[in-house]
């Protein structure tokens, strides 16, 4: 284990500032109280040093020591081995927290994210397109809310996949797109109530915001 490096960009525009996925690392690493650094790279020139640790050239990624991990869940999960904070000792309760940490990924953002994107980009008309999407979203909300109705954290205590799982659903509130799920909204806000949160959006803004 060495030293921690998360790298993100230099500057992004405003609207998706408080949401790029370096804040799900941050985090992560503010809950467990785990020393790092924040790196940059260029938002507009992504050279072939970006590619070789990000081949999609997205961030974030972070080194420790000679590893270099990119994707967020997969940082997540490293720092886990570092700390119960993110992912508990219990095997079964380690289990419960990994499997939801994938379902946020693989379930519930691969709806949430294009819906998302299409608000960001007011194209969220009543096209065949939107009405697909926004039908698919709503099918994994009322999945969701009988489930966060019943539990505060998704895994017992709270965990990296109550990280990614909130973050996912963050931009679907920011659009009002949890009006009708009152334990999605409030598990939300449960989440984004924790200093570790505020910390982590708060250096976000203020990373980028220097760069204007």
């Amino acid at each position: 284990m060495g030293e921690l490096v998360l790298t993100t960009f230099d500057w992004v525009p405003e609207m998706p500032r408080g949401f790029v996925r370096d804040l799900r690392v941050r985090w992560a690493l503010e809950e467990a109280g785990l020393p790092y650094r924040v790196e940059s790279v260029p938002f507009r020139d992504r050279g072939p040093a970006h590619i070789e640790h990000q081949p999609f050239g997205q961030v974030p990624w972070l080194t420790d020591g000679d590893l270099s991990i990119f994707e967020s869940g997969a940082i997540l999960l490293h720092l886990g081995q570092r700390s119960e904070a993110l992912l508990p000792a219990d095997p079964r309760a380690r289990s419960e927290a990994t499997e939801w940490l994938f379902a946020a990924l693989n379930s519930v953002e691969m709806a949430s994210l294009p819906w998302a994107l299409l608000m960001f980009t007011n194209n969220n008309d009543d096209t065949p397109a939107w009405k697909f999407l926004d039908g698919f979203l709503t099918l994994r909300l009322q999945r969701m809310e009988p489930v966060l109705a019943k539990r505060d954290w998704l895994a017992g205590s709270f965990s990296a996949a109550d990280i990614v799982m909130s973050d996912v659903l963050r931009p679907v509130h920011r659009f009002d797109g949890l009006a009708d799920y009152p334990a999605c909204r409030a598990y939300v806000a449960r989440a984004t109530a924790r200093p570790a949160f505020a910390k982590a959006h708060a250096d976000q803004l203020a990373h980028f915001a220097k760069a204007d």
